[in-house]
């Protein structure tokens, strides 16, 4: 990256830890020192906070690039995130928060959680579902989602939870190639006031899933509702929920579990191909998440923790359910969505229950901004203590209007980097130890090994190029489910000896990171790299833009040429000058370079139902070509007006 591209990224602006802050934070500085010093015993140090029911011998054993972490340990995920809190004070404390889109509410506490949890195991066992057996979950945002979870972990089942907004075909892909023996969902669920009808998509899926034997269903709707939803049961396999769990004891003993057995699947959202079920075990997952948790966060048993992600993500499985719960923290779970009824729901929300600390994505956030000021300005959140942010790099200004509007300038950010393959949060500022700089997320954390490489694999000090990891970490993907040689192929390849992450990153003079996104949204412009990420927040920077997405269409000259489709902020309108006007800001911002052939002024981009932008679909219709799988929009008609609003334009 030429050092005129990087000027947008040559952030002037510092936010030092605020000194009481610092005093009362869980991280401190020195443990950047300690995991210098000793790394594997900085995360066995870290493995002992844990309950474990034997130890380990060995803390790692790496033969590249194959990791195992605490061999010979013995320990619960279940036990750690409930049991060992039921003997003191958090026993009574509320453990999940829960507020349904219609607005019904329920709390429940660590006890309450815990004979949930305990008769949910009891009922999977009775339907003969046994240790390392498979479990899908397709469920909402409810309390019965983590309870399944969590159920699976009791007696060692290993759960693949499928995303509610996926597709009966992307639901059936996962459990086949899982050969899940159960399927736990609902009768249906709540989205912006429409009933989603969960069973019908279930039996769709089942039909073609010949290892399924038992589907169990949590009654959400009302009967009539749920009659309305489809939602039939079929004799001897589908079981509601409450009965089943009615008929169960309230004590299940946790199945003492190897450090390096399978906790979970998760299949990656992939856009072709056949689905790739990312692996996940037990003793180092749940090492680095409680320990990231406790860190990035600075969770105190005081605190009302809001992940806004879904638990079908790996945001909602490591900060939605194992890191906050293995810490004893109380969560708030949502199941609708942020503008339903009304634009104000997640500050109303977060008033009501007197949030402390807020963890949502860019895509979100440039909404919020969007919709303007007034919505969080109705509401009290002097609560708030600490904001994050995650799942794609987040544009400097969206920072400082996160930082100024639900802050109100006096809560530290932490912008995170990490993946689902990664596990956990890996690099990401410590809230009362770095200085932040809007739009980087600073530093990797104590432990983690990060490196920046160009395209032959020799490391940079600093300078534009590919991030890297160098050595293992507890939290990291065992292989890919089924596939270790795609394992191998997609993520040690590239670079041997290292994994490759995927994404593109800048280090500054001042040893900051800034990730640029995936390494196919870094385009080369006449030879020149842009990221993506950089035009668009060149453009988010304008007083008139919402949001933007920057993609690379051919040009017989430059190989690539940039097309933007812009959001307009509320109260402003698409014209022939304000398109120039926006060409000649990113020209100022980053250079002449970098100015977008095409600009598009659009009411909206193609997005998955987790809010990330289809940058892919993007390029399909700036080129003119056929359009790719749409089934994970949230809403696919977008892309067919885009394609013939860009067409018209175009002619």
């Amino acid at each position: 990256m030429s050092d005129q591209l990087a000027t947008l990224l040559d952030e002037q602006r510092r936010f030092p830890p605020d000194p009481a802050f610092t005093a009362a934070a869980n991280a401190t500085a020195d443990l950047y020192q300690a995991a210098e010093t000793d790394r594997i015993g900085f995360w066995a140090e870290q493995a002992r906070r844990l309950t474990w029911m034997e130890p380990w011998h060995t803390t790692l054993e790496w033969t590249a690039p194959h990791a195992k972490w605490f061999l010979g340990g013995k320990l619960n995920v279940s036990a750690n995130c409930l049991d060992r809190h039921l003997a003191g004070p958090r026993r009574n404390k509320a453990a999940l928060i829960w507020e349904g889109e219609p607005g019904d509410r329920r709390v429940l506490t660590y006890w309450d959680l815990a004979r949930e949890v305990n008769r949910a195991a009891n009922a999977m066992k009775a339907r003969g579902i046994r240790r390392g057996d498979r479990v899908a979950i397709y469920m909402p945002m409810i309390p019965e989602a983590a309870i399944a979870m969590l159920a699976c972990t009791r007696i060692g089942a290993v759960h693949s939870v499928v995303f509610g907004g996926f597709s009966s075909e992307s639901l059936r892909d996962r459990i086949n190639d899982a050969e899940a023996v159960a399927v736990i969902t609902t009768d249906g669920g709540y989205r912006r006031g429409q009933i989603v009808p969960l069973k019908r998509y279930v039996d769709l899926a089942v039909a073609e899933c010949a290892s399924v034997t038992t589907v169990m269903v949590v009654q959400r709707l009302a009967g009539t509702a749920s009659a309305e939803a489809g939602a039939t049961m079929k004799p001897g396999r589908d079981f509601w929920w409450h009965d089943l769990l009615r008929a169960a004891s309230s004590r299940c003993e946790p199945e003492p579990m190897d450090a390096e057995d399978l906790l979970f699947i998760l299949y990656t959202s992939g856009t072709t191909g056949k689905p790739k079920g990312i692996v996940h075990t037990t003793g180092g997952y749940l090492t680095q998440v409680a320990a990231t948790t406790r860190w990035v966060f600075d969770l105190k048993d005081e605190d009302v923790f809001w992940c806004t992600a879904d638990i079908g993500w790996v945001t909602g499985h490591s900060y939605v359910v194992y890191g906050p719960l293995a810490n004893g923290a109380t969560v708030l779970m949502y199941e609708g969505a942020p503008d339903w009824p009304n634009r104000d729901r997640m500050w109303e929300i977060a008033a009501r229950y007197g949030v402390t600390v807020f963890y949502t994505a860019p895509t979100a956030i440039r909404a919020f901004m969007k919709w303007g000021t007034e919505h969080p300005a109705r509401h009290d959140l002097s609560t708030l203590r600490l904001l994050g942010s995650v799942g794609e790099p987040i544009n400097p200004e969206a920072w400082i209007w996160y930082h100024s509007h639900i802050g109100n300038g006096r809560c530290p950010i932490v912008d995170t980097w990490w993946q689902t393959e990664t596990g956990a949060i890996m690099i990401s500022p410590l809230p009362g130890v770095t200085t932040t700089k809007p739009g980087s997320a600073t530093h990797p954390l104590p432990g983690v090994s990060v490196v920046l490489l160009d395209t032959k694999g020799v490391a940079l000090a600093k300078g534009g190029g590919f991030l890297a990891l160098t050595e293992p970490w507890p939290s990291m993907l065992r292989t890919i489910y089924g596939d270790d040689a795609r394992y191998q192929e997609t993520y040690w390849s590239r670079f041997p000896g290292r994994y490759f992450a995927g994404d593109g990153a800048k280090v500054d003079d001042d040893g900051y990171w800034w990730v640029l996104g995936r390494v196919d949204d870094v385009l080369n412009v006449a030879g020149h790299r842009i990221g993506t990420m950089e035009v668009e927040s060149a453009l988010v920077d304008h007083p008139s833009v919402a949001e933007a997405a920057v993609v690379g269409k051919t040009h017989e000259l430059k190989g690539q040429a940039l097309a933007a489709f812009v959001i307009l902020k509320e109260g402003n309108h698409p014209t022939a000058q304000l398109k120039d006007d926006l060409k000649d800001h990113v020209a100022r911002k980053i250079g002449a370079i970098a100015k977008p052939d095409d600009i598009f002024f659009v009411a909206d981009v193609p997005k998955t139902r987790s809010g990330k932008i289809m940058r892919r679909l993007l390029k399909d219709i700036a080129e003119g070509r056929t359009l790719g799988d749409t089934t994970t929009l949230a809403d696919p008609a977008v892309v067919a007006k885009l394609k013939d609003q860009y067409e018209s334009d175009e002619g």
